[in-house]
């Protein structure tokens, strides 16, 4: 097995994926049908609490917008990954047709009818298809959203969908799974490299053939008109597992925000064109805790339905993640144990917000000056506490 640390999801990558443990497989929970419901189901209502000042001096600049074509773009990057662990670029090369196009595709699946939707709901044992955010089984009251994986190619629940209309949407999901490939490989090797790191030092970013390939999930997610936003949530508080999200929300509707340590809650808003960069967990096992695992979620409101898609990009199964040994020395030792990415998803699917800790080295839980900060995320009993 490769073990990544210097020098450095079809079969293989599909076992992989499909083995996750079983805390993250579908537990027959579907989403409700919110063109039938006219108030909030008791089942979907969050008790809400205190939130932070809401004179927060954030605003629309809050999130760093950064021009990939600005020569300070590096080091724009890596002030982000380390104060913030999210940022929006901009002239990344995908078109903005494309991003349209992915957007109308994507409001056109969640417009179907639920019975419709229904025919591509994930199985049992599955990870792909139609159903509820995966950190479901988390809390006690649900989440105001649905959501459609897709691993490899679309068509077959694409055609349980629309059995004889399904083309140009699979068109337009494989454009789209190659166009954030790309992307996503460009922004891993900027934010590595802007910790100093050179393409022969993270060469594992680019494997394309072989079982060595990256592996990557298309999430597209639904947050309906809410009657009761402020009772509701989109998305409850999390970090992404992955090494690095790349994410297209849409233009004229808010909702996705970052907790942003001292100044609380922090907006995302959407600019047109723009996709949002959001470090993972792997990618802060790497940097050695330098880069922060982003905690974000998403808000749902009463007048617009809104809609995002996301991207989640790790390494090959059979790498090794660990911190990178060009990052760590005697004054600062790894933090954590080497683990691949099913390792990992079956140690959050687990543990939850408390996975990091999990894999911390032993030695180093307590002591670490360069430990992440206390948890933001409550678990299943403390659902409360989210809004």
């Amino acid at each position: 097995m490769t073990k990544l640390t210097s020098a450095s999801h079809f079969r293989e990558i599909f076992q992989s994926m499909n083995s996750i443990s079983e805390s993250y497989k579908n537990t027959h929970m579907i989403p409700l049908d919110f063109k039938a419901v006219l108030g909030l189901p008791d089942s979907h209502t969050w008790t809400p609490t205190p939130d932070y000042p809401p004179d927060n001096p954030l605003t629309t600049n809050s999130v760093p917008v950064i021009d990939l074509f600005d020569p300070n773009a590096i080091s724009l990057i890596r002030h982000a990954c380390e104060r913030l662990g999210v940022f929006q670029v901009i002239n990344h090369g995908i078109p903005i047709d494309l991003l349209n196009e992915l957007e109308l595709q994507t409001r056109r699946l969640f417009s179907l009818q639920a019975e419709r939707k229904l025919r591509a709901v994930r199985s049992p044992d599955g990870f792909t298809g139609y159903g509820l955010p995966r950190i479901s089984t988390f809390f006690s009251k649900m989440m105001w959203s649905e959501g459609f994986s897709i691993k490899g190619s679309p068509v077959e629940h694409a055609r349980q969908l629309w059995p004889h209309d399904h083309t140009n949407f699979c068109n337009v999901m494989e454009a789209c799974q190659r166009e954030m490939k790309g992307l996503s490989e460009q922004m891993i090797g900027l934010v590595l490299g802007s910790l100093g790191l050179t393409p022969e030092d993270i060469k594992w970013v680019e494997p394309r053939t072989g079982s060595r390939q990256a592996q990557d999930v298309l999430q597209l997610n639904s947050y309906p008109v809410c009657p009761d936003p402020s009772r509701a949530m989109g998305l409850a508080p999390h970090t992404d597992s992955s090494l690095l999200t790349l994410l297209y929300q849409s233009n004229d509707t808010g909702g996705l925000q970052v907790l942003v340590e001292t100044l609380g809650w922090v907006p995302v808003n959407p600019i047109s064109g723009a996709i949002v960069v959001n470090v993972g967990d792997l990618m802060h096992i790497l940097s050695n805790a330098r880069f922060k695992s982003a905690v974000h979620r998403a808000a749902v409101n009463k007048i617009h339905h809104r809609v995002s898609i996301a991207y989640f990009h790790g390494p090959p199964s059979d790498v090794k993640v660990s911190p990178l040994t060009q990052l760590t020395d005697i004054d600062h030792p790894p933090l954590y144990r080497p683990v691949t990415w099913k390792e990992y998803l079956d140690a959050k699917a687990t543990h939850f917000d408390k996975a990091l800790e999990v894999i911390r080295n032993n030695d180093l839980r307590k002591s670490s000056p360069l430990s992440p900060p206390p948890s933001c995320i409550v678990g299943p009993k403390d659902e409360h506490n989210l809004l």
